[in-house]
């Protein structure tokens, strides 16, 4: 499904250079769950954001069932984020003054969704997740685990087929941050494709393979 080759990722600074990544090549199949590894600063988050169309690389080829996503235009590579590839985030990145509810049904606002539909849509992700009494809450008058619930929820709404969480159990207990891994594992089961970006070898230990990332290149 996902087919990085030989994709390096650098910036420059004056008149010196840095690449985060250096000549990575991966694959990754419909269907798997995968965790990358590395220490802060190691790339790992630059490679979520390119497999995830937020950032482009400075060499290499990126094919997306098949489609080279760098020499994809503008709309297209906005309807994959719409409607293909989804994130969820370490910090959440709830709309503070937006319900739960409001916040779970943005995607399918930006799709121009019938009123009708994102209910039902909403409705069906919050009863699966088990935060149907969140629905009418703000982010501050939930607890960690119950935003980051409604994050994935918010995901899941778009019916994306892959979801890339980026240290998606980092701001929660660890008993909070297991029953999240838990509900990923178990989309896995339902067919979901899952990338999640990690430094935590128990949380990586959900995923059916590990990658490890150091200084911008696979070594593991």
């Amino acid at each position: 499904m996902i087919h990085l080759e030989n994709i390096s990722k650098k910036y420059k600074f004056s008149d010196s250079e840095v690449f985060a990544l250096t000549d990575v090549s991966l694959e990754i199949a419909k269907g798997e769950f995968l965790a990358i590894m590395g220490a802060s600063g190691s790339g790992k988050s630059t490679l979520l954001n390119i497999i995830g169309c937020m950032d482009t690389a400075s060499d290499g080829k990126y094919f997306l069932e098949g489609k080279e996503v760098f020499k994809l235009r503008t709309k297209e590579l906005c309807r994959i984020r719409n409607e293909k590839i989804t994130f969820v985030f370490q910090n959440f990145a709830l709309l503070d003054k937006y319900t739960a509810y409001e916040n779970i049904e943005l995607p399918l606002v930006n799709r121009n969704v019938a009123a009708r539909e994102r209910r039902k849509l909403v409705t069906n992700v919050a009863k699966q997740l088990k935060i149907e009494k969140q629905l009418s809450k703000l982010p501050k008058q939930m607890s960690g685990g119950q935003q980051q619930r409604v994050a994935l929820a918010r995901a899941l709404v778009s019916g994306a087929e892959v979801i890339l969480a980026d240290e998606p159990t980092g701001a929660l207990d660890r008993k909070t941050g297991n029953d999240l891994m838990a509900l990923l594992k178990e989309l896995n089961k339902n067919g979901k494709t899952i990338i999640i970006v990690t430094h935590d070898s128990n949380i990586a230990s959900y995923a059916n393979r590990i990658i490890t990332i150091s200084d911008g290149k696979i070594i593991d």
